[in-house]
């Protein structure tokens, strides 16, 4: 990289530039979230006499919706976070100076963007110069060292960009100071990074509550607390006869938009998806140990089960939508039975020593895993126990008394216009 002539440097404060170094090295010992790292940064570089109108840095991330995220860094504003879906990269991304750089191992690239040394080879300079900028330097710090046999844009690190408006552009000391702390955002990045992908693949195998749990260490078999919630039980029907009708590929594509209907009607509406067991889901809706003797009158108990038939009602919604675009297409619907219970459950760690899983287990989950299949017996998408139709106040309809467990037969409830 060729370096800019000599200009008067005498607004640069070493001290500070020593500070930051100091204090990104700091906080790469600690679990600071990136985005303030960032901003943290890029404020001690303009304190330090730094011109820095927009910073940027973008990392890969292992996440279900999408593969990389760029962090955008103004004066004044907040940090914008942009997240990149999976998928091929788009146009804009190709003909960016970071594309270029990964693919030809440039680790530094600047461009002048005023006067007559300006170079405008990329079209986001052009942009950049409307703007008012007056220079641009870039960089590309990988994780280690690439492996060739992966594609480049697969490869950890970071890239980030500086840009500033004043004439001239940046001096030899601001590009010497900037290359300094660019290494050290590195380093306390990957840390950052790191944490977070943890924290991504807990929240997305394990969902948040239950990921944040076994990230603090609580992952010994046996340990666990006893929590009151509402048990929120799924499963499709017919799915066996599907599965042998389509090719996997096909079942696989009906499974999750039917998982996608069922479990993010639940994410929405503020539950927990804990388990897919096969083609069933098990989620729960907990709440605080309640003060008032009788569940009825509890405002946790009633708050709990208000979310969860919300969540089962935009779940009947859900399925009743894709199976209208199954028919619309000639194809078989999905059918699917729900079962709610509230109740006590063991919250924590259960298999072998080897191989735990972080889940609900007693009586409760039980009473509405049976509860759901009889949704099957009776032709009907939803059931409920007596104990939540006492806490959700609605115009039940009442499906007789049955077997459910073995405390004798007990009441169970659905909707007016299911039992039609």
């Amino acid at each position: 990289m060729k370096l800019p002539k000599p200009q008067d440097t005498s607004s640069l404060d070493s001290a500070l530039i020593d500070e930051l170094a100091n204090w990104l090295m700091s906080r790469a010992l600690g679990e600071t979230r990136i985005e303030d790292l960032f901003r943290g940064c890029c404020e001690r570089l303009n304190a330090a006499d730094i011109p820095v109108i927009k910073g940027s840095l973008g990392f890969r991330t292992l996440h279900p919706l999408f593969r990389a995220i760029t962090l955008i860094w103004r004066p004044g504003q907040e940090v914008e976070m942009l997240e990149h879906p999976h998928g091929p990269v788009g146009p804009e991304f190709r003909q960016s100076p970071h594309y270029y750089m990964i693919h030809n191992d440039v680790p530094l690239l600047r461009r002048r963007l005023d006067g007559d040394s300006a170079t405008l080879d990329f079209p986001v300079l052009s942009e950049f110069r409307q703007a008012g900028a007056t220079d641009y330097l870039a960089y590309a710090i990988p994780f280690g060292d690439p492996d060739p046999e992966i594609d480049r844009l697969q490869s950890d690190g970071v890239i980030g960009s500086w840009l500033c408006d004043r004439r001239g552009g940046y001096s030899e000391a601001d590009i010497r100071a900037l290359h300094r702390i660019q290494k050290r955002l590195a380093v306390a990045c990957k840390v950052g990074i790191k944490t977070q992908i943890a924290k991504n693949i807990l929240d997305a195998y394990l969902g948040p509550e239950t990921g944040r749990r076994v990230y603090e260490g609580k992952i010994s078999r046996g340990s666990g607390e006893i929590i009151h919630a509402v048990i929120f039980f799924s499963d499709l029907r017919g799915s066996t006869d599907l599965s042998s009708e389509l090719s996997m590929q096909d079942f696989l594509g009906v499974l999750n938009a039917s998982f996608e209907s069922v479990a993010d009607a639940v994410l929405d509406g503020g539950g927990e998806v804990l388990r897919f067991i096969g083609d069933a889901m098990l989620a729960i809706f907990p709440m605080e140990r309640h003060s008032v003797a009788d569940p009825r009158e509890c405002p946790m108990h009633r708050a709990a089960c208000g979310k969860a038939m919300a969540a089962a009602r935009d779940a009947m919604k859900r399925m009743n939508k894709l199976n209208e675009e199954r028919a619309a297409r000639s194809e078989k619907p999905v059918g699917y039975g729900i079962g709610l219970h509230v109740g006590d459950v063991m919250y924590g760690n259960i298999g072998v020593p080897r191989r735990v899983e972080f889940s609900v287990v007693g009586h409760a989950a039980n009473h509405a895993a049976k509860m759901e299949s009889l949704c099957k017996s009776l032709s009907v998408p939803l059931l409920v126990s007596r104990q939540f139709a006492e806490i959700q106040r609605e115009d039940w309809a009442q499906l007789g008394e049955h077997l459910i467990d073995s405390t004798g037969p007990q009441r169970i409830f659905t909707l007016p216009e299911l039992a039609k």
